[in-house]
């Protein structure tokens, strides 16, 4: 297959270009040093692209067989406005994670490892330029009100705390933010590509394959850091301790469950032909997934700390430890990282706001629920406002002035006030207080429905 490289309408390549000096400042060292960190790898650029010789034909749902889409125009109102949800909130957290990684980027402790999570920013400008392009090439008036410097101006003015999906509005606080964000998150987004590669929407279908492409790179650029960590870890590192890595699980992949939507949710992708799997059974191929990345994390702890072992006498000793929960050869049950429990500190989905501990066990009382929180999350994460804001719903939750479903649903608003974009006329957005009435809880798309 070959690819067909479009580049955006100048004014809208140029507001790209000004967000990424803001948000980026990095960026042209990354492309005047390419070839150094990068030499077997294509030179990056900022366009679109567009997979052709892909299957025209709808490939899961109701309409399985017949052609797909190749306008907006030509599909239902109801799956138009769908996936221009999804689109609209696939750019928000390509833009988001740019946000949140320059926030501890300068804070690597390798130069390699930091120059590989400045590039996955880079292609993350990409994806969201990839994103922008979908919004623009089509006519979407019939599901839309806004125009498109609108829409492009909304894209681009959220901030953290802000986005449309909730991973995307938390702070990093160190360096292991960023790998980990990586290895747990970014693998959402590796599900979300594989299956909008399917789109009944042809122009979707296009481009998620340089997207997953690069998204491969992204996902490495998070387990392969965390390896290290493990190996130095085992062999007694102060550094980044093993207990480091189990807080930022602990901090991450709550979030990363909730970016496929509520589990009883996402028959309407489906049907519509935009995906091929429901909520649970995706976040269910994801958790099998993420166990496979702790069990190898573990096995690298293991030969580290005793590398006398063959590989099988490795994968021996760490299911003793698993089974038993106790010591071998000196490594602990404890030394170890471990799953949360796919209840644990839950804000969206079946589980929401439940006092479901990190082990899967349940609390009676609110404070011995944030105890254990407060042993189980990072320091400084406690420290922030995301934390502080998920305390406050908890309580209003167990204390009965709100709904786990309503307490779900509360997100900033976000205001028209004044311009930052070169397409929006001295227009911006900012972030207010409210709900904006998308959540994550659909289909991770941002469709504000919980059961589709």
């Amino acid at each position: 297959m070959s690819t067909r490289q479009v580049e955006l309408p100048k004014k809208y390549h140029q507001a790209i270009v000004k967000w990424s000096e803001r948000f980026l400042p990095d960026y042209d060292f990354l492309i005047e040093n390419w070839d150094r960190f990068f030499p077997r790898d294509p030179e990056f650029r900022l366009c679109a692209y567009r997979e052709l010789g892909m299957c025209t034909k709808i490939e899961c749902g109701d309409m399985e067989g017949k052609p797909k889409f190749d306008e907006a125009g030509k599909m239902h109102p109801k799956q138009a406005g769908h996936l221009l949800g999804a689109i609209r909130a696939q750019a928000s957290t390509e833009f988001g994670s740019i946000q949140q990684h320059q926030l501890t980027l300068a804070r690597a402790q390798d130069e390699e490892e930091q120059v590989w999570i400045l590039r996955m920013m880079a292609e993350e400008l990409r994806h969201g330029y990839q994103m922008i392009h979908l919004m623009l090439e089509d006519d979407w008036s019939a599901v839309s009100d806004h125009s498109e410097d609108d829409m492009v101006e909304q894209i681009l003015s959220m901030r953290t705390g802000s986005h449309i999906l909730g991973a995307f509005n938390i702070d990093f606080d160190s360096f292991v933010d960023n790998v980990t964000f990586c290895a747990l998150i970014d693998r959402v987004g590796k599900f979300q590509l594989a299956m909008q590669k399917v789109s009944s929407y042809q122009p979707m279908a296009e481009s998620m394959p340089q997207m997953l492409r690069e998204e491969a790179f992204h996902l490495a650029a998070g387990v392969v850091p965390l390896r290290r960590y493990m190996e130095k870890a085992a062999q007694g590192s102060f550094c980044v301790s093993t207990s480091d890595i189990q807080k930022a699980f602990n901090k991450w992949f709550p979030r990363g469950l909730e970016m496929f939507g509520d589990e009883r949710g996402g028959g309407t992708n489906v049907r519509f032909g935009l995906k091929p799997m429901k909520n649970a059974e995706a976040q269910q191929a994801y958790i099998e997934e993420v166990e496979k990345v702790v069990r190898d994390l573990n096995v690298r702890f293991v030969r580290a700390r005793l590398p006398e072992l063959s590989p099988a006498e490795a994968q021996g000793v760490l299911e003793q430890l698993l089974t038993d929960h106790g010591a071998v050869r000196g490594i602990s049950h404890e030394d170890l990282v471990h799953m949360p429990d796919s209840g644990f500190f839950r804000r969206r989905g079946v589980p929401a706001f439940e006092l479901i501990g990190w082990d899967g066990e349940s609390f009676a009382e609110l404070d011995d629920y944030l105890a254990h929180l407060s042993r189980h999350l990072p320091d400084a994460y406690r420290a922030g406002r995301d934390f502080s804001q998920y305390v406050e719903a908890l309580t209003r939750v167990h204390s009965g002035e709100t709904t786990a479903a309503e307490a779900s649903q509360e997100m900033p608003v976000l205001t028209r006030v004044g311009g930052v974009c070169p397409c929006s006329k001295s227009v911006r957005w900012v972030a207010g207080n409210g709900s904006n009435g998308a959540d994550d809880r659909g289909s991770a798309d941002g469709v504000p429905a919980s059961t589709l």
